[in-house]
């Protein structure tokens, strides 16, 4: 259903897009518009990635620099049957992860050192396996497609409003300045919403795939709740700098995200929670393959990813050097 539900919703912005181009140069119009977005996602297609990790600050980890948590991405990877990612660290306080990448086998996942910190063993390992999920899913690719015909629709509209409001040979006289404005003002919303049910739709796939790759539900559930509250104040400033990436992460990192759920990239943390309790229910409490050194049953560890005695999550031994050795 979620499958068929971004479909359609793709194919409406799609439609969108075309209507816009039509009403603004005709048939001609509407071609050029087909064109400029294929061409636009072409680009997005072969350099999202690099963008989002460059506006992020991320910096890329290894197996010598970030042991604990490269052996956790690569566990999961397994279990998910994807190809190892390139795995990444972004120097933030604000707990947060997110993936890009235009197919598994060029995928990144990356996680903040807030959420290194701040979250459980059990608990980044869900938040992994939902970046993992969005990943199998080619979400990544879906919403830079998203992103990238919404901002040609916004594109467009301002376009109608330079040449005068559409060609003239439609219906005697182009849109006139009334359906001009109307234009201008209505199809970057309507795209806006459409974008933003389309990720919303995402999540919540990403969530249940996530989970049922960990194994527990309720690690990611508890992550949330935490990712949530912290996410509300604690400002992240490369999101802030870069609000266009702020769908990619697992939660909106935008300190003002707290909108009518209609005008959000994220659907409602509460829901989310709420569904994935539901899936543990169903596959029995939230039992099931669990990651190799979770604590039992889900319980939390006595201490979090990111701290380590005498040594830091990120080195093998020896003084605390840093998340990027």
């Amino acid at each position: 259903m979620n499958y068929l539900k971004t479909a359609i919703l793709l194919a409406g912005l799609t439609a969108l897009f075309m209507g816009v181009g039509y009403l603004i140069g005709g048939q001609a119009g509407a071609t050029i518009a087909f064109l400029v977005a294929a061409g636009m996602n072409l680009f997005s297609y072969w350099n999202a990635d690099r963008m989002v990790l460059s506006m992020t600050g991320a910096q890329e980890v290894d197996a010598r620099t970030a042991p604990e948590f490269y052996a956790m991405v690569q566990e999961l990877a397994g279990r998910a049957g994807l190809p190892m990612p390139r795995v990444y660290i972004v120097d933030d306080p604000q707990p947060n992860a997110f993936a890009t990448g235009r197919n598994p086998q060029n995928a990144a996942v990356a996680a903040t050192t807030g959420l290194l910190n701040m979250l459980s063993r059990e608990e980044i390992a869900g938040v992994m396996a939902h970046e993992l999920a969005h990943v199998k899913n080619h979400d990544t690719l879906i919403m830079t497609i998203t992103a990238t015909i919404a901002g040609a629709i916004s594109m467009l509209a301002q376009f109608g409003m330079f040449f005068g409001g559409g060609h003239r040979e439609n219906n005697g006289g182009g849109l006139g300045i009334v359906g001009t404005l109307a234009m201008v003002i209505l199809a970057p919303i309507a795209a806006m919403l459409v974008q933003m049910a389309i990720s919303r739709t995402r999540e919540y796939a990403a969530d249940r795939m996530g989970a049922q790759i960990c194994g527990r539900p309720i690690w990611l559930a508890s992550a949330l709740a935490k990712i949530d509250n912290a996410a509300h104040q604690i400002p992240n400033e490369a999101a802030e700098r870069n609000p266009a990436v702020a769908h990619m992460f697992i939660i909106n990192p935008l300190s003002g995200a707290r909108m009518d759920n209609l005008f959000t990239t994220h659907p409602a943390t509460e829901n989310r929670i709420a569904a994935l309790q539901r899936l543990a229910a169903e596959m029995g409490g939230g039992a099931g393959g669990g990651l190799a050194g979770a604590a039992p049953g889900g319980a939390r560890p006595s201490r979090p990813v990111g701290v380590r005695p005498a040594a830091g999550p990120w080195s093998g031994g020896g003084p605390r050097r840093g998340p990027w050795g």
